[in-house]
């Protein structure tokens, strides 16, 4: 699908959509509570809805209900039988639940697109190595079996903080206490940190012992329990940007005291407006590729920390240097850093790919709304915000979407 943008003026208000990192951790630790959970403000993204399939296979019960999910867990150590977890796209959903597939001595086998299952994933393979478990990559697929044990887990914190959050959720079902020992640096810990304020939410204990420790009693159980997901930042960054580019947009729906990490671009969109300054992205690589379309339309910047970008849904540095260079602009992708130089900014001059990325899609049509122009792959933002287009349009964007 392609969408072709005109040159907008946009304004007014926008509710910041659903949290997709914490449905996500809502999500599961609702599915591993014995009884009937609720959880409020759900969105149907295509993650979102991957992550609902695979709880399902793994025995728990989900139905939504008007604006509700309802959730009745189920205790899947118990599972007897061999499980199919369709991953589709969601990084998210297949690294939070290779642990939980594992609680239970019955094989799993996931699912997913040829690019999911190219990301790294060695930790879990490490890890079931060392326990003599089940690890078989094939084509499409990563099929595992064993009986996860409580006591010490070594991950390194340079590639996913989602290596992490499985872990956790995992652990405390466990007959003995773990521990999580982190090989430093430690990057993208406010997401550990939200896995650690959902678990709470539903009754279990694990804390940071020390910076590269994290605790977790064994042998607890998850609570029911009612609950709200709060706004996403991440989302709400792409609305937001809008204001630097002469528009007058409010985004609602946002904790002030959120322990979102995105909520970063609150900072870097102040330095950005002012100067050309230096952003390390190693505590929110998702903002990647909207800080550098800013960029583009400002003033420059240099990003730090952007090894990860290499490993999202696409090698995301690579993608935003090949499609702001269509706006005039000239970017160096180093190893671990990105050089965004504005130079002569202009509409771009040949159609744009979205590479199939929904944060690309979405960095560069924040700036095809100033612009104008045509980008391709525009489907991909049903991946996290599939309402991204009426909600611009909503705001007075002019956007025709078509199949190529």
């Amino acid at each position: 699908m392609r969408a072709v943008m005109t040159p907008s003026h946009l304004q007014g208000r926008v509710d910041a959509p659903p949290s997709k990192s914490m449905a996500h951790r809502l999500l599961i630790s609702a599915a591993l509570a014995a009884g009937k959970s609720v959880i409020h403000n759900l969105a149907d993204s295509a993650d979102i809805c991957a992550t609902i399939a695979c709880l399902r296979a793994l025995g728990a019960v989900i139905e939504r209900q008007g604006e509700d999910t309802i959730v009745y867990g189920a205790d899947i150590r118990a599972r007897e039988e061999e499980a199919e977890l369709p991953c589709n796209e969601s990084g998210s959903t297949l690294r939070f639940l290779i642990p939980l597939a594992l609680l239970s001595p019955v094989q799993a086998r996931f699912c997913g697109t040829e690019k999911l299952l190219s990301r790294p994933l060695d930790i879990y393979e490490t890890i079931c190595a060392g326990e003599g478990f089940t690890f078989d990559r094939a084509p499409g697929s990563v099929t595992v079996c064993g009986r996860l044990t409580g006591g010490d887990y070594r991950v390194v914190g340079n590639i996913s903080s989602q290596f992490i959050s499985g872990l956790l959720f995992a652990l405390p079902l466990c007959v003995g206490d773990s521990r999580i020992l982190i090989t430093p640096p430690l990057e993208s810990r406010p997401y550990i940190d939200l896995t650690l304020q959902a678990l709470a939410a539903f009754g279990i204990r694990a804390f940071w012992a020390d910076e590269r420790t994290l605790y977790i009693p064994g042998g607890q159980i998850y609570h029911p329990t009612e609950c709200t997901v709060e706004g996403d930042y991440s989302g709400a960054a792409f609305f937001a940007a809008l204001n630097l580019l002469g528009d007058t947009v409010q985004v609602d729906g946002l904790r002030p005291d959120s322990l979102q990490g995105d909520m970063a671009y609150i900072r870097y969109y102040e330095m950005l407006e002012k100067g050309t300054p230096t952003i390390h992205l190693g505590n929110c690589p998702d903002l990647g590729p909207v800080l550098m379309a800013v960029a583009a339309a400002k003033n420059g910047a240099v990003f730090c920390g952007t090894r990860r970008l290499r490993i999202k849904e696409s090698d995301r540095g690579a993608a935003m240097a090949e499609e702001l260079s269509k706006f005039g602009t000239s970017v160096d992708v180093h190893e671990d850093s990105i050089v965004v130089y504005p130079l002569a900014f202009h509409r771009p001059n040949a159609l744009l790919h979205g590479h199939n990325d929904h944060r690309i899609v979405m960095a560069l049509c924040t700036l095809l709304s100033k612009t104008g122009g045509e980008i391709d792959d525009a489907e991909a933002v049903r991946k996290s915000l599939p309402d991204y287009f009426e909600k611009m349009r909503a705001l007075g964007a002019q956007v025709t979407l078509y199949e190529a």
